[in-house]
C-alpha cells in the first residue's frame, strides 16, 4: 500500500468509507498511533479534512473501524493458513498459530492496534463482533483438539472452566511469540530462512499443543 495517496483523488460512490479505512492503516503503519490525525488520513487520501470526521466522527472512530477490519483480516490469516494444513485438529491448530503469527510480521501496527491499545472503542458493536468471532475461532479449535466428549454440546465452552485454561495456554504462547517476534527479541530466529523459522515454531507449538 503506497504511503500517501495524490490529493484530488475521486472515488466511486460508496468507495470513500474504505479508501479512508486503507489511509488510516497507512497513516497508523508509518507514524504509529500515538501521532495518527485525521488531517494526515485525509492528505493521503486526497480527501477534505473534513471527510474523516463526517464519516467516523473523531480519530477514535476512525481507529475503530480500522481496528474491526484488522480483527477480521486476522481470523481470515489463521484460516488460510488452516486451509492448507492437513485435516486433522492438531495440525490445523498449528496452523491457526501460524497464522497469527504470520499476521502480526505483515502488519505489525495493525496487531498492536488491536491487541495492544485503548484507542479503539471495544464497546463498538462492529468492533466487539470481530474481535469475538476472532477469540471464538480459537476456542473452537482448541475444542475440536480435545474433543473427548467432556463438553455436552448444548454447552457454552466459555463456562468450561478447563478447555480456557488450553485456550488461555495457547493464546499466550502463539501471542507472546508473535510480539517477540516483532520487538526483535527472538533474535536467534531473526536470520533463520522463513522455511526454517516455520519449522523452529510449528515445534514449539506442537510441544505445547501436546503437553
Amino acid at each position: 500500500m503506497p504511503a500517501s495517496q495524490p490529493p484530488g483523488r475521486h472515488y466511486h460512490h460508496g468507495n470513500l468509507r474504505q479508501a479512508l479505512i486503507e489511509a488510516a492503516e497507512a497513516e497508523l503503519t508509518e507514524k504509529g498511533v500515538e501521532a495518527f490525525s485525521l488531517r494526515g488520513v485525509a492528505k493521503r487520501a486526497g480527501v477534505s479534512h473534513a471527510a474523516p470526521t463526517h464519516h467516523f466522527g473523531d480519530a477514535r472512530g476512525l481507529l475503530t473501524a480500522l481496528a474491526a477490519e484488522g480483527f477480521t483480516r486476522f481470523r481470515a490469516s489463521m484460516l488460510e493458513a488452516e486451509g492448507k494444513a492437513a485435516p486433522d485438529p492438531l495440525s490445523r491448530m498449528i496452523a491457526a498459530g501460524q497464522g497469527y503469527i504470520a499476521f502480526a510480521a505483515r502488519h505489525p501496527a495493525l496487531f498492536r492496534l488491536i491487541f495492544s491499545s485503548d484507542r479503539p472503542d471495544f464497546a463498538d458493536a462492529a468492533l466487539d463482533r470481530a474481535a469475538t468471532d476472532a477469540f471464538l475461532h480459537l476456542v473452537e479449535n482448541v475444542r475440536r483438539l480435545r474433543d473427548d466428549g467432556s463438553t455436552p454440546p448444548s454447552a457454552s465452552p466459555l463456562q468450561d472452566e478447563s478447555l480456557m485454561v488450553e485456550v488461555t495456554g495457547i493464546w499466550a504462547v502463539a501471542h507472546g511469540m508473535a510480539d517477540l517476534m516483532n520487538s526483535g527479541r527472538l533474535k536467534f530466529l531473526k536470520d533463520k530462512p522463513p522455511e526454517m523459522r516455520a519449522r523452529i515454531l510449528e515445534q514449539v507449538l506442537r510441544r505445547l499443543i501436546r503437553a
